[in-house]
């Protein structure tokens, strides 16, 4: 294999076809990515304004949770093994499975993260007085033991005391950062894929209906945060809207040199969508299916008709992200 083949597979640059409209989708998708992220965390801290029902954001929370795991598996790790064994890489990337390495990389790394952030932050709550309440298994459950404390016990508790614990901000943006590194890249292929038309379309609904899910766990989080921490639901949101129209802009700079299936192209993709799978199946299968679904106590004693309404919605939520996984 030459060096010119080695470092730029393929024709070179991308399509200059549909300029006009691949400038227009930039916007289209910064509309449409920031109204899914951002509408149900604004519609919950305005409820009296918004008054939407309840069912509505519990609906959302489910879809979501579906979205983000079929998201990592489908949208993140497919394509990363795709990126990584492709045939313009150097033959020891075909040599060994890199991508569910970098996953399983992705997994433990986000575990052992999580497990020293759990322990300093337990340590830090018994110095003033407080104790995480492990047999709760409800996000934000805290018992309170000393005068001037607080008590929650579930996520639709409220904050009572700015004496509240750190590390559910970086909860919430854990949600949106991988998902973060899709959209860029997306963007990128974008701005310069000859099939412009069929992947605009699919794009927008794959934004939207990711952007709702996101957005509905961010809403789901956001009243367990204290209160100097709050914003960080909105921040969330607009990351996750700008990555992906910032991606086709930056696309559209650099159209005429930028292959989306050159090495560098590849293995950059490929590395970070392995990592940020890894991240979204620990989340996903951890935190959103085990934790609320086995070990919630609210789940436990719930109706067998919302349990099941609850997992359908889930599989529903999965299986249309799936299925957008045909085409994007």
């Amino acid at each position: 294999m030459s060096d010119s083949t080695a470092t730029n597979c393929g024709s070179g640059g991308g399509a200059d076809t549909f300029f006009g409209l691949r400038i227009v989708s930039v916007f289209v998708i910064l509309v449409g990515s920031l109204f899914g992220s951002l509408f149900p965390v604004i519609a919950a801290r305005h409820s009296k304004i918004f008054k939407i029902p309840k069912g509505a954001f519990e609906f959302a929370k489910w879809f979501g949770s579906g979205v983000i795991i079929a998201t990592a598996f489908i949208h993140l790790l497919a394509p990363a093994t795709t990126q990584l064994n492709n045939p313009c890489l150097a033959e020891g990337w075909q040599e060994y499975p890199y991508a569910i390495a970098l996953c399983l990389l992705g997994i433990i790394g986000i575990f052992l993260l999580e497990l020293v952030a759990f322990r300093w932050g337990t340590a830090k709550l018994a110095k003033i007085g407080l104790a995480y309440d492990v047999h709760g298994h409800e996000p934000g459950s805290y018992t309170a033991h000393g005068p001037g404390s607080y008590i929650v016990h579930g996520p639709e508790a409220n904050i009572a005391s700015n004496n509240s614990p750190d590390g559910n901000d970086e909860k919430i943006l854990e949600e949106a950062r991988p998902l973060s590194s899709l959209p860029v890249f997306v963007g990128l292929t974008l701005a310069v894929d000859p099939d412009f038309k069929i992947l605009f379309v699919v794009l927008v609904f794959h934004q939207t209906f990711e952007g709702l899910g996101v957005g509905a766990r961010l809403a789901y989080l956001q009243p367990l945060l204290p209160p100097n921490y709050r914003n960080v639901g909105i921040w969330g949101g607009i990351l996750y809207g700008i990555t992906t129209p910032i991606g086709i802009a930056a696309g559209l700079g650099v159209r005429s040199t930028y292959n989306p299936g050159s090495t560098t192209a590849s293995i950059v993709s490929g590395v970070m969508d392995s990592l940020s799978a890894g991240i979204l199946i620990y989340t996903g299968l951890v935190e959103l299916l085990a934790h609320e679904f086995l070990f919630s106590t609210e789940m436990q004693n719930s109706t067998n008709i919302r349990l099941a309404r609850c997992i359908i919605t889930m599989m529903l939520g999965c299986g249309l992200m799936a299925l957008l996984g045909k085409w994007a």
